[in-house]
This record gives C-alpha cells, structure tokens and sequence, in this order.
C-alpha cells in the first residue's frame, strides 16, 4: 500500500475539499481510504514537508502535481491545474488516483476492472 500524505495549512479553507478527493480517488480504486495528515505549523511535523502549499498530496513522498515553483516553506494558498486547464483549489480526482494506481501496481492496491 502505498504511503499517501495530505499536508495542510490548519486555516486552509480547501482541506476538506482535499479529504473528498482522496476518498473519491481510493473509492475509485475500490480500496480502503488510509492517509497521514500534516499540519505545517505542527512542531510535530516533519521539515520535508513544510515547503509545500496548502492543500498537497503526496503518494510515496511525490506531489500527485509536482510544482514547478514549491512554496518554500511560505504559508499559502495552492492552485492546480484542473481537468479542463482552468484553475482549482484541489488537485483533479483523476490525478490522485492514477498516482495511486501507478504506485500501487504490485503493492495490494485494488486496480478497477476495465
């Protein structure tokens, strides 16, 4: 199972929008929804995770949506590009389950059937 992680910024108004993409995108797969969360302003947090923006999944430690231009450790807002090239708060279903899927190959991650 691969290691997914959603790093958050604890008054980021798109968490929970990033919390129904992971479930949608784990459902998609037909497997059991698991992730770690991170708040970047917990002490508890670890540092590689404190240069990304609000809100970031990352599956085995990749950004689903790798940046061109990380935060730098910088509190705000992230913006991804969407299924149809405009903008969005929260990285595209299909984006965060084709990084599972492409992970999970070989790991137990359920694959859909065709």
């Amino acid at each position: 199972m691969p290691a997914v992680e959603l790093i958050y910024d604890s008054d980021c108004p798109n968490v929970s929008a990033a919390r129904r993409v992971l479930l949608q995108a784990f459902g998609q797969l037909g497997s059991s929804a698991r992730w770690r969360e991170w708040s970047r302003s917990d002490p508890q947090a670890p540092a590689r995770v404190r240069g990304f923006g609000s809100p970031t999944i990352l599956v085995d430690g990749q950004d689903v949506m790798p940046l061109s231009d990380p935060a730098d450790g910088q509190g705000c807002c992230r913006l991804y590009r969407g299924d149809d090239k405009g903008l969005t708060v929260v990285p595209p279903v299909a984006a965060v389950r084709e990084r599972l899927r492409s992970i999970g190959r070989g790991s137990g991650l359920a694959q859909p059937s065709a």
